[in-house]
Order: structure tokens, then sequence, then C-alpha cells
């Protein structure tokens, strides 16, 4: 219990005066601290559904096409700019005549009757370069060289079956050049040198995730790379394995297990590979990427911590150029419409999201400064309190 010597003499009218500031100045740091709160939750609002928006349209643009190198300065080696046509990729494989691509591809031009029916390759699907298409120059080189010369002639067989036919050994484990491959090429005046790649698709671990929505090229819904605030990494394009475009023909292929070619061969090839505008923005979104990377300028990351540095090598083998009627979604203007659609929705979400940081900006600084004039007040208040004479009773 307190008392005041001079309770008669004004003093109690200023206490009471002194209890109504200091409530109303925690009542208006209340007001402004729910201010700030309101905004920080719109913002937050704002941007999770931006973050939505950029996925959605990163999406539509790879299914429609648009994330063409063309929209950047020329890079080295233009002199070699011309994307292959699908006769072109065979004569490409021709030249290579000793390997297993080589002899395959000869088969099919000069005995393709004959080839149809051998037990020996009914079983195989293709080569890899032919298996899929791009639709730009410089994705089809970069593809090319990051998996490199002797992936891109891989035999793909469908299941292991057809594997054990391309060759035979003896019982001492010798190789059988009397049947498989070896035969082949030996029929027609080839002989088959060295090592080659088969990938037999039963036997590869495939994506089991969740495809795009109404994409005719059924391409892999893989999770987006995020920066720590939430936002995917600038001049990020989409992923490696989703830039791949699979021919009519094999689009509804299926491994026995029921998966298709992007979900086991490409996926296998490229897994989460990340394809990027440019090596800067490749090297910023570094802590993104687990499973390698490449920039349309001539970056390449082949794995987490693996740099592939100097100069670029143009492989001679490359992915075949997209025919643009065969690459276009049937509902393409509808898409495109929907696409700038959500750009716009975008720009004006960005303009909210600035808008109402302004705000928060505002509001923070009233606080600050009503803060700051309250601690004054309680500094008087407390001089003033030893002042009046409060002695205990």
């Amino acid at each position: 219990m307190f008392v005041r010597d001079d309770i008669q003499n004004g003093v109690f009218p200023q206490a009471q005066s002194i209890i109504y500031n200091a409530k109303k100045l925690q009542d208006d740091l209340h007001v402004f601290g729910m201010k700030i709160k309101h905004h920080e939750d719109n913002i937050k609002f704002l941007k999770s559904h931006k973050y939505k928006l950029d996925d959605s349209i990163l999406d539509l643009q790879v299914i429609l096409g648009k994330y063409h190198s063309s929209t950047l300065p020329n890079t080295e080696n233009d002199a070699h700019s011309s994307n292959p046509s699908e006769e072109e990729t065979t004569e490409q494989i021709l030249l290579h005549e000793k390997s297993a691509a080589g002899i395959l591809c000869q088969l099919k031009m000069h005995h393709d009757t004959q080839t149809s029916h051998l037990s020996l390759t009914k079983d195989v699907l293709g080569v890899v370069a032919t298996l899929g298409k791009v639709d730009d120059d410089n994705l089809s080189r970069l593809f090319s060289e990051y998996l490199g010369v002797e992936t891109m002639l891989a035999i793909v067989c469908k299941t292991y079956e057809g594997v054990k036919a391309l060759e035979t050994y003896d019982k001492d484990g010798q190789i059988n050049k009397g049947s498989g491959f070896h035969a082949l090429g030996d029929s027609i005046g080839k002989e088959l040198d060295g090592r080659y790649l088969v990938i037999c698709l039963e036997n590869i671990r495939p994506y089991c995730g969740e495809f795009m929505v109404d994409d005719p090229q059924r391409r892999l819904d893989l999770l987006k790379p995020k920066l720590p605030n939430g936002e995917c990494p600038p001049g990020f394009l989409g992923f490696a394995v989703n830039m791949i475009n699979v021919e009519f023909t094999n689009l509804f292929f299926l491994t026995g297990s029921g998966h298709g070619l992007r979900e086991t061969l490409f996926y296998n090839l490229f897994s989460r590979v990340q394809v990027y505008k440019t090596r800067e923005d490749m090297v910023f979104s570094l802590p993104c990427i687990s499973d390698g990377a490449i920039s349309l300028d001539g970056g390449m990351i082949k794995g987490a911590g693996v740099f592939s540095l100097g100069n670029r090598n143009d492989v001679d083998v490359r992915f075949p150029k997209s025919s643009v009627t065969s690459t276009l979604p049937d509902n393409y203007f509808d898409t495109e419409k929907h696409l700038k659609e959500m750009k716009w929705k975008r720009e004006k979400m960005q303009e909210d999201i600035k808008r109402e940081q302004a705000l928060l900006d505002t509001a923070r600084q009233s606080f600050e400064r009503k803060k700051e004039e309250f601690v004054k007040f309680l500094a008087h208040s407390s001089a003033y309190a030893a002042q009046a004479g409060f002695t205990p009773r």
C-alpha cells in the first residue's frame, strides 16, 4: 500500500492522466501490431498463390515449347545450328557403321522386311537417338552432349529376353560371334567392333509419381526446385526429361508393368536434370540441384558436385527436331490463351504484393514511432512518480 502526502495538491488527477495515456499508447501499439500481422498474412497468402501460378506457367510453357533458346543471343558453335531431321539422325548413326546402332539402322533401311521378322530384333524398340525429339537445336546439342555418344547410340530393348538374344556366349564365356548382333553384322559385311550399351526397359526403375494434367505427351509432374523463400530459382525453365517429345508411334508404348517411355527410358537417362537460361542462373541455384543441370549457354552439371568444364563437345549423333504439328497439343490455342491469362494474373498478383508490402512497411514504421513514444512516456512517468513522493504506509 502506498499513499501520497500531497493527494490534495492535484497529484491524483495527474496520476489518472498517466494511467489513461499509458492505456491509450498500449492500445495504439496493439492496433499497429494487428495491422502488421494482417498485411504479413496477406503477403504470405498472395505469395503462396503466386508460387502456384509460377509452377503452372512453367508447366504450360514446357507443354507449348515456349522455352526455346532462340530467345537468347547466339551461342557458340552456331555454325552447327541446323537441327537434324529423322533422316539426318539416321545418317549420323550410320556413320558409326561398326556400332550396334549403325548395324541396326542399316538392317532397317535395306532389309526392313527381314528385320521385322528376325527373332533377334523383334524385341528391339530402337536406338536412343531415334526415340525422342526436341523442339530446338541448342537443346538437342546440349542433351546429346550430356548423355554422350555411347548412350545416344544405345540399343533399347523391351525385355531382358531381348537383351539375351543380342549376344550369346560359349561354355568358356567367350562371345559367340556366330549369333546375335555379331552374326547380323557379318551378314551385311559390317563387323561389330567394341562394346555397346543396351537398355532394358523392364529392368529400369520407373518414375512413379503423377503426370501433368491434360498433357498428351504425359510429361512428369516433378516437384519444382524452390529457394528458401519459397520462390522458384530465377532462370529455371523446366526438367530435361519433360523437354523430350515422344513420337506418336511410341507415345502409347507400355512395358509389361504398364509404364511408358518417358517414365522409364528418359527418366532413367535424365532423372531430374534441371534446365536454366544461363550458367549464372544455374550456379545461383546450386542448393536446389541434386541430379544435375544444364544451361542454354552451355553450362553443365553432371550430378551433385560434379561440374563439366571446358569447351563444349559437339556430339555428332543428336535428337531430331520435332515437327510443329506433331508436338502441338490438340487444344494448343486454348492452352496458349490460358497461359496468357495466368501471366496476367501473376502480374496483377505481383502488384498486389507490392501494395501490401508498402502498407506493411508503413505499419511497421508507425509501430516503431509509437513504441519509441511509449518508451519515452514510461521514462517520463517513472521520473514523475519519484518526484510525486510516493511512500510506503
